[in-house]
């Protein structure tokens, strides 16, 4: 949320690089930050796919996807981790900092815990997700510790040694409310994830101060998490976070998502996105906080028509101009879709929009263009599916 001015410090900067530079020259291997650089094209593209170096002094582009695993027919991905994304690879290496969601445990042993569904994966999964251009995973979702402490405790082991960083659970409340931190061309982001799932794995498995877990955020108003991306508000120029939140298989984001977005943005967030729906639920602006309420499916094992792709986003000086929507190629079996070129009946009744407001096919323009107006006091600006709609944001229960 710091917004530092980039533009007028050029040349300070350039001589700040050429001093580091020279110094890096005479350093000691191993020495420096502790935080995860973003890759330049020499460690991260592979022929064809290098991340652009030309993009100006205070110019960051981020990337989100949904829902990942690696479950009966995709483990099969885990033998072939080079190109085993496919032709979304050149999506996810093209931004600065690509962030997807990993919804399994990463284990092979522990008892089942007692729920429907369970999804666990290898840590192969992690170099797979490392190779495809992914930069930061979140591992705060309500499949993250299906197997019980043993499943946790080699989750977290995992976590810790993954070629790219893991976000959202640790050994300690501490570790798992800690950000990610990462400079890019005189920017400082920061990169949280947390679970607003109320269930088995929040109430059980939720990290505390002493024992091991996920960061969750399942209060009306999650203080941990609250506090974490203020702290990193003070210190950070963009703070971005990654919720596991909204009811499965409803396109229409809840009052508990907004309330949950505006909470956060008054905190200091930059960037809020999320999944666990499994559909899509569009994107908008809280204040001047970007928002995408749902992400959807990205590398799922069914069957069904896929509505998923990669989010992008632009960045400024500290500030979201613009967004973008890839549906290219991934692993779910058909083709996906761009959210916001379909309808959403019903949605717009629910959260009391506006029928005038008008469609258009070019979703990013839109988004930018009401990124420039404020929202009046008390309501929030959505774009779903190719609508911006203001919606009257709802009592807070405080």
């Amino acid at each position: 949320m710091r917004r530092p001015p980039a533009r007028y410090v050029l040349a300070l900067l350039a001589v700040l690089l050429l001093a580091s530079t020279l110094a890096a020259t005479s350093s000691s291997p191993g020495s420096g930050e502790t935080s995860r650089q973003a890759g330049t094209p020499a460690e991260k593209g592979p022929v064809g796919t290098t991340r652009s170096d030309q993009r100006p002094e205070g110019v960051v582009t981020l990337a989100f996807a949904g829902d990942v695993h690696f479950e009966l027919h995709l483990a099969d991905l885990l033998a072939r981790p080079d190109g085993a994304l496919g032709g979304v690879t050149r999506t996810l290496r093209a931004a600065d900092l690509t962030m997807v969601n990993l919804e399994s445990s990463i284990t092979r042993r522990g008892a089942r815990e007692p729920k429907d569904y369970h999804f666990r994966t290898s840590p192969e999964a992690l170099d797979v997700l490392d190779r495809a251009g992914v930069d930061v995973i979140g591992l705060a979702n309500n499949h993250s510790v299906d197997y019980g402490i043993d499943g946790l405790t080699d989750t977290v082991r995992a976590a810790r040694t993954s070629p790219a960083p893991v976000v959202g659970i640790g050994r300690n409340a501490r570790e798992a409310y800690r950000p990610h931190r990462v400079s890019v061309r005189g920017t400082d982001l920061a990169f949280f994830a947390a679970s607003t799932k109320r269930e088995r794995t929040s109430q059980r498995w939720a990290a505390r101060p002493r024992t091991p877990g996920i960061a969750t955020a399942v209060e009306g108003r999650p203080r941990r998490l609250l506090r974490a991306v203020r702290s990193a508000g003070r210190r950070d120029d963009v703070v971005v976070v990654y919720l596991h939140w909204a009811t499965e298989s409803d396109s229409c984001p809840g009052v508990k998502q907004r309330i949950l977005a505006r909470a956060l943005a008054e905190a200091g967030a930059d960037v809020v996105v999320g999944s666990h729906a499994h559909v899509l639920q569009g994107s908008g602006w809280t204040g001047k906080t970007y928002v995408n309420y749902g992400l959807g499916n990205f590398v799922w094992y069914h069957n069904q028509r896929s509505e998923s792709g990669v989010l992008q986003v632009r960045i400024e000086d500290g500030q979201v101009v613009d967004d973008g929507w890839d549906p290219g190629p991934h692993r779910n079996r058909r083709p996906s879709t761009d959210p916001h070129r379909q309808g959403a009946p019903g949605c717009c009744q629910r959260l009391g929009c506006p029928a005038r407001m008008r469609r258009s096919r070019h979703p990013a323009r839109v988004l930018s263009r009401v990124a420039r107006s404020t929202p009046r006091r008390g309501e929030v600006l959505v774009v779903l599916r190719g609508r911006p709609v203001a919606a009257p944001l709802p009592a807070d229960p405080r």
